[in-house]
């Protein structure tokens, strides 16, 4: 393979991502909105839900369910 052929295959190379470049950046406005909205889902910038807050009653009957989960479990593994 000659230089001249290699630099022939890069300029092809190179044609092929300009005009994948382009057709990206001046894409249709739905092909952007659909990017934009799976870009949205799940990312840093889409606000948060707050979070729920248990109350200190709550907290503590779900530690007792969970400890008495824990201690059958260990109990039927002896």
């Amino acid at each position: 393979m000659t230089i001249a052929s290699i630099v022939e295959e890069l300029d092809a190379e190179i044609l092929k991502l300009q005009q994948a470049r382009k057709l990206l950046s001046n894409g249709s406005r739905l092909d952007t909105l659909k990017l934009t909205a799976a870009a949205g889902k799940g990312s840093a910038s889409s606000p948060r839900a707050k979070k729920r807050v248990l109350s200190p009653e709550a907290r503590k009957r779900i530690a007792e369910a969970q400890r008495k989960r824990w201690a059958a479990v260990k109990k039927a593994a002896k």
